[in-house]
């Protein structure tokens, strides 16, 4: 039997009020903001979208926010409806489900959904909220930054009792910053932040020194969970600049993939040994390849390791700090055994293209149904509970 499910990977399309309604006066003009205009256009440039306003007569809700345009688009707002109906046109919020942005409707189609709880990733800020890392005023930015929390906190999650999981976002230009929030907010119940898979591809600094250190002893002292979605490090492999977005959609796991090695050699996990990370929407079944390369490379390149060699195997690091998430990936039920059940989590993906509402009950069944009782409540939303300390039994 499947419980009902704690999905540790959904999405908010957030409404046009978020930041209009907490920014101070003096800002508010200046705060991101819907505006109806034209359908625009999308391509992929080296691995990162571009929007191009349109001149049309089909109307979409685009964000103004400094010179930056993104519009609201029916791929990741498309609950339930078919795949050959769904494209990557821009939309309105009278075009989508209601419980894509009020969070009493995302419980009403919880509940159809087989769902108790939901952790859900931003959409406008993008996964990791770099949009304000890119900010030409970082003040502003990190007003941004708060406003969303504050909303997330407040309003998203705050009527739900406990059934929307606080997910914050943090400003990415600034560790000591980030480090700050993260307590500002985890006085407040918020144990998870969304952050990059691979910082250094937003121009950031890498793994490979001190730089972050506030932050993830931010996050260890407070218990909070780093967070990575696929596609929050912006950029993903593109083979060519011809080839169809499918093969992107195909390859962006690679991401995941190459920001979990870099994390079990970069030493962080010895250093702040509390540490949790969270993969989402990366899928599983990829995980015991890596883990066992990385094993091999450990002994067999020792030299490419500097004088900073991690003092333990791999697969010891990836069981104690690494968790994903799945929910098409059948190879990675079979391989479970060697990806670990305690390490894993399911998710709904809701509102977007790939999601399974309002299936989902009898997806997780076909999916890991036939495995036993116990294993079956890790994955479901015991593992969940435990990472995050969620008050469900």
């Amino acid at each position: 039997m499947i419980p009902k499910i704690i999905s540790a990977d959904d999405h908010v399309i957030e409404p046009a009020h978020v930041w209009q309604d907490r920014m101070p006066a003096k800002h508010k003009d200046q705060a991101p903001k819907i505006v109806i205009a034209p359908q625009g256009e999308m391509t992929l440039n080296d691995g990162v979208w571009v929007e191009t306003p349109g001149d049309g007569s089909k109307m979409a809700a685009w964000w103004h926010f400094e010179n930056k345009r993104y519009q609201i688009k029916q791929m990741v707002a498309c609950p339930g409806i078919p795949p050959e109906e769904v494209t990557m046109e821009g939309v309105t919020y009278e075009d989508i489900a209601t419980g894509c942005y009020d969070p009493k409707a995302r419980l009403a189609d919880m509940d159809l959904n087989h769902v108790e709880a939901s952790l859900c990733f931003p959409n406008y800020p993008r996964f990791c909220g770099q949009l304000f890392s890119e900010a030409d005023d970082l003040e502003l930015g990190l007003l941004c930054v708060q406003a969303y929390n504050d909303w997330m906190l407040d309003e998203w999650c705050g009527d739900s009792k406990g059934r929307l999981i606080p997910l914050c976002i943090v400003p990415l230009w600034d560790p000591d910053l980030a480090a700050q929030e993260i307590y500002r907010v985890a006085q407040r119940g918020c144990r998870a932040v969304a952050w990059s898979e691979l910082p250094s591809w937003l121009g950031r600094p890498g793994l490979h020194g001190d730089y972050w250190n506030p932050f993830f002893k931010a996050c260890e002292e407070t218990g909070t969970v780093i967070c990575m979605h696929i596609g929050s490090g912006t950029k993903t492999v593109q083979t060519s600049p011809e080839a169809p977005t499918v093969v992107t959609a195909n390859l962006i796991v690679c991401n995941s993939a190459a920001s979990m090695i870099d994390w079990i050699f970069s030493g962080k996990f010895d250093q702040f040994p509390k540490l949790k990370l969270l993969y989402a929407e990366s899928q599983i079944g990829w995980i015991p390849y890596f883990v066992e390369r990385a094993d091999d490379t450990w002994q067999t390149h020792q030299w490419a390791q500097g004088e900073n060699r991690i003092p333990k195997p791999p697969s010891y690091y990836y069981k104690k700090h690494v968790y994903s998430c799945f929910f098409k990936d059948t190879v990675g039920i079979e391989l479970l055994h060697k990806i670990g059940e305690d390490n894993v989590l399911f998710e709904t993906d809701y509102p977007h293209q790939d999601g399974t509402f309002p299936k989902t009950l009898s997806i997780a069944e076909e999916l890991f149904g036939h495995l036993e009782q116990e294993t079956i409540n890790k994955i479901a939303r015991g593992n969940a509970i435990k990472l995050f300390d969620l008050d469900f039994a």
